[in-house]
């Protein structure tokens, strides 16, 4: 797991900046600090269910009872609460994983917080041997009475880029 120093700092000052345009020093400064453990909460959280450990996924993330999940392998959005049975079942969908993370972007405000990150793990998934996965993932955190909570995540594998031809094949494929 690495999150290089340069891109929490680049981050920081970005959210910085943005939350000083009508907002108080300190708000910037607390929206600052939000920002960035938010994204160590996320590069831990994600690094421990890659290595199949919910448990401590769990422990580390509180989950919105309204969390949406577009996965990366396409399909209908999933929505609402999640039992403790289904995200076991997710915790065994993969294994001895290594992540690390790039930070894209983040924006920061009072009360929700958006990460826009690229994801490069290596992990077995489904059964498959371990493989390098990169992906593009977009979170979004809620501040609640009790906390932050993730309320959104999408990835799609689609760092590398596809062609016009491959994403309109993609795009108007019949379900």
């Amino acid at each position: 797991m690495t999150l290089s120093r340069r891109s929490i700092l680049a981050t920081s000052l970005e959210i910085a900046g943005a939350a000083g345009l009508g907002a108080s020093a300190g708000a910037a400064t607390r929206t600052n600090r939000d920002v960035a453990d938010l994204i160590r909460l996320s590069e831990k959280s994600n690094a421990a269910l890659l290595r199949g450990d919910i448990t401590a996924y769990l422990e580390l993330l509180a989950v919105a009872n309204d969390f949406t999940l577009m996965s990366p392998f396409g399909g209908k959005p999933s929505h609402g609460n999640y039992t403790r049975a289904r995200w076991e079942e997710i915790g065994r969908f993969f294994a001895n994983g290594r992540l690390d993370v790039e930070v894209v972007q983040a924006y920061g405000a009072a009360d929700m917080v958006a990460l826009a990150l690229i994801e490069r793990a290596n992990v077995e998934v489904g059964g498959l041997e371990a493989r390098d996965w990169a992906l593009r993932v977009t979170l979004v955190y809620r501040r609640s009475q009790s906390g932050w909570q993730l309320v959104h995540r999408h990835a799609d594998p689609l760092v590398e880029g596809i062609s016009l031809e491959e994403a309109a094949a993609l795009g108007t494929r019949q379900s």
